[in-house]
């Protein structure tokens, strides 16, 4: 019983690290360190994704990041395999 909770215990610290390791960044829980990490996000990328997010609540869906400024129709298609939004951010984003 210890080494199933062992188990499940380990796998629950390092189902975050999950993320990173398939390359795909909830756009909502990402801070500015994590979104640069992504190829075509510098700082200045990454500043105005966390900065929209304060102002204006969770993403609903990766296509909401064209809603931030210096993010257009071509960088959204760059970028949109590379993030994810959950979906428990969703209903909030959409009951804001």
């Amino acid at each position: 019983m210890r080494k199933i909770f062992l188990t499940l215990l380990l796998a629950v610290a390092l189902s975050p690290l999950c993320a990173f390791a398939t390359g795909v960044i909830d756009l909502n829980a990402a801070d500015a360190a994590t979104l640069e990490q992504v190829k075509g996000i510098g700082p200045s990328k990454a500043a105005a994704i966390v900065k929209y997010r304060e102002q204006n609540g969770p993403f609903a869906s990766v296509d909401d990041l064209v809603r931030v400024p210096g993010i257009g129709e071509k960088t959204l298609q760059q970028l949109r395999e590379q993030f994810t939004v959950s979906a428990a951010r969703k209903a909030e984003a959409r009951t804001k």
